[in-house]
């Protein structure tokens, strides 16, 4: 895939790996939609040289009204990119009921909402790419991560069965599994050496859909034992995720 005159909606794209994304796109020639709650860090991100357009991912009219824009000004989206999340961590001591469905509402009902903005006009051409980011508390469950956790993991299979159903009318699912990228997995898994910043990211990430992977997982020497985890057994993974997710 040449990313060269491709419209590309980033949705989470005000820091990190999100503005990171943006920047190398349109450094790639692709025509370059953000969002994101924040108008003023929207504008930093696209320095004039994007389409911004502020919106809250769990608002699925909002994102209508976003994809719309996009259409009209760009044209059509052909990539959807969602790294939109909400990372905060639970304490099992004081339980928030509220905290865990604003978590999985960013994280998860945010990604159906970005899918379900786009995904009609890419059944209609038989033409897409939807983009997910998953994390490491998407394989197995870490301390702290009840949450964020299960909104990564539920994302992780909405994108695989999507994927199912969608590649027969021509769409595209990509899943990304980024491991110790700064500013981003060390957020939700402390353990974790951040050795990657969020540019190096951008560029596997770019680098990925172009060569039109169906997963991106980087780097390697971290990511493969990241998936490995999910064969430890269940009564030594208390034990295990202790070790892992303590901070050095």
């Amino acid at each position: 895939m040449d990313l060269q005159h491709q419209v590309v909606w980033v949705v989470g794209a005000s820091t990190g790996i999100g503005a990171a994304l943006a920047r190398e796109l349109q450094a790639r020639g692709a025509k370059v939609a953000i969002t994101a709650r924040s108008e003023q860090r929207l504008q930093e991100v696209s320095g004039g040289a994007m389409l911004s357009l502020a919106a809250d991912v769990t608002d699925p009219a909002a994102l209508d009204r976003v994809a719309e824009r996009i259409t009209a000004e760009l044209g059509p989206v052909d990539i959807l990119l969602m790294t939109a999340a909400d990372p905060r961590p639970m304490d099992v001591t004081r339980w928030d009921r509220d905290a865990f469905a604003e978590v999985v509402n960013v994280s998860l009902v945010g990604a159906s909402n970005a899918i379900g903005a786009v995904l009609p006009d890419m059944l209609r051409r038989r033409a897409g790419t939807i983009v997910g980011f998953i994390a490491p508390v998407a394989y197995r469950g870490f301390p702290a991560q009840e949450a964020y956790g299960a909104a990564k993991a539920g994302l992780r299979n909405l994108l695989e069965a999507l994927d199912v159903d969608a590649r027969p009318h021509g769409i595209r699912v990509t899943t990304v599994s980024p491991v110790g990228v700064r500013s981003f997995a060390g957020r939700s898994l402390p353990g974790i050496p951040q050795t990657i910043d969020p540019d190096t990211a951008a560029r596997a990430v770019c680098d990925g859909l172009e060569r039109e992977r169906g997963e991106i997982a980087f780097p390697g020497r971290l990511a493969t034992p990241v998936k490995l985890t999910r064969l430890a057994p269940r009564a030594l993974w208390p034990v295990l995720a202790q070790r892992i997710s303590r901070r050095p």
